[in-house]
């Protein structure tokens, strides 16, 4: 009876340790998606940050982009470290597999050896034979010898499953010490991530500290871009203010409703699909990294100075191309002195809106196709890199574009 509960505990155990298996598997490819991910993140700022040092000129661009690796490198490192608690975890599992396989091959061999001292103490064929012919009948002696010939197969499967269980037994040894090993090598790993994200930060004190000396500069500089800003976005409230009287006015000649923002089916079923694929819009430009956050920051020099960021900016290769993120019509070209050109596309109720254009590709009135051409960005004086700024509004509210375009 204890033989039983034994089986049927290590069969728990099995069956847990599967599960767990299966789970161990889909998190660290997930861990693996996400290291990856963020390593290209990594080796694109890095470029970026080789044509800029190329320069000789600290600036906030670049330490925009430091701060960027910066904090790619702390998100691989913690990563990492999930990844390490997960495959110590693997190793726990493996090490009770193993010890559950062991626990039933012993049972099996003493099964087996149990059966074999029986065979030993009844093994003349003498007493088979008087067995046999000692039956009652036909019948009786037919069951007789069917059961030494079953009796003789399971002998046989009892020694295939020992031998297959020692087989399974080294294979899980050999998991197990593949395991340890990719744990010992990703230890290593972000022992040597950590060393390089010291290092970067203190880069990262050196260009702070250059800034510093420029302060009275960075303030014009920052006085400048809360103007434009500000005058592009009471642009932006215009434009959409003007798109909804004129559908308010069409909506009144066709004796509809013209409150809110009337749509045609159309617009609206453009206006829902685009709303349908809110974090699967493709990037603005076609490759590069966030370096500006959506909403309210500390200025990253200027001590006590806040910056209200109604979008996000991305850091991209010099003079790129930049696109639009869905399908729609250009509501607007407008163009602010001294910071270029904003492309203005309204898709439904919604609008996307591109900033630091060069050179422009399209008019206001113009359809676009979802990754279109807009136009060129601005390479600015000194700067090895461009930046790209994206806004979407849904009528006069502002989102954040980070939770609807895809997450790289």
């Amino acid at each position: 009876m204890s033989k039983f509960f034994i089986k049927q505990f290590v069969l728990l155990i099995l069956i847990g340790v599967a599960v767990a298996s299966s789970a161990f598997a889909q998190n660290k490819q997930a861990l693996q998606e996400k290291k990856k991910k963020l390593q290209q993140e990594i080796n694109y700022t890095n470029k970026l940050l080789k044509e800029t040092e190329s320069t000789k000129k600290s600036s906030l661009n670049q330490l925009r982009q430091l701060n960027k690796k910066i904090s790619s490198r702390e998100s691989l490192i913690a990563t990492m470290e999930q990844e390490i608690v997960l495959l110590n975890d693997s190793i726990i599992y493996q090490v009770r597999r193993v010890d559950s396989l062991e626990t039933d091959l012993k049972l099996l061999k003493e099964e087996y050896a149990e059966m074999i001292r029986n065979a030993y103490k009844n093994r003349s064929s003498y007493n088979k034979l008087m067995f046999l012919f000692a039956a009652d009948n036909f019948n009786q002696a037919f069951k007789r010898l069917k059961y030494f010939q079953q009796y003789a197969q399971y002998r046989q499967s009892q020694a295939e499953k020992i031998t297959f269980q020692q087989k399974e037994i080294d294979a899980q040894i050999v998991i197990l010490e593949a395991i340890k090993k990719s744990n010992e090598g990703l230890l290593k790993a972000k022992l040597n991530e950590r060393n390089v994200l010291a290092n970067e930060k203190d880069k990262k004190q050196s260009v702070v500290s250059s800034l510093k000396g420029k302060e009275k500069e960075l303030k014009k500089d920052l006085q400048q871009k809360q103007n434009a800003a500000k005058k592009i976005s009471q642009a932006i409230a215009k434009i959409i203010e003007e798109e909804i009287r004129k559908a308010r006015e069409a909506a009144a000649k066709a004796g509809k409703a013209k409150e809110g923002f009337p749509m045609t089916p159309e617009a609206r079923e453009l206006s829902n699909s685009f709303a349908a694929n809110k974090g699967k819009l493709p990037w603005p430009v076609g490759e590069g990294v966030i370096t500006g956050q959506y909403g309210e920051h500390p200025h990253p020099t200027l001590n006590g100075v806040k910056v209200q960021n109604n979008g996000i900016d991305i850091s991209t290769k010099k003079s790129n191309i930049g696109r639009s993120v869905f399908e729609g019509t250009v509501s607007r070209v407008i163009i602010i002195p001294g910071e270029g050109k904003v492309v203005m596309v309204r898709h439904g109720e919604y609008f996307s809106v591109y900033f630091y254009f060069q050179e422009v590709f399209v008019a206001a009135g113009d359809k676009v196709d979802t990754k279109q051409d807009l136009g060129v960005l601005i390479a600015e004086e000194g700067e090895a890199s461009s930046n790209m700024h994206l806004e979407i509004w849904k009528v006069t509210n502002k989102l954040n574009p980070e939770s609807w375009i895809y997450r790289k």
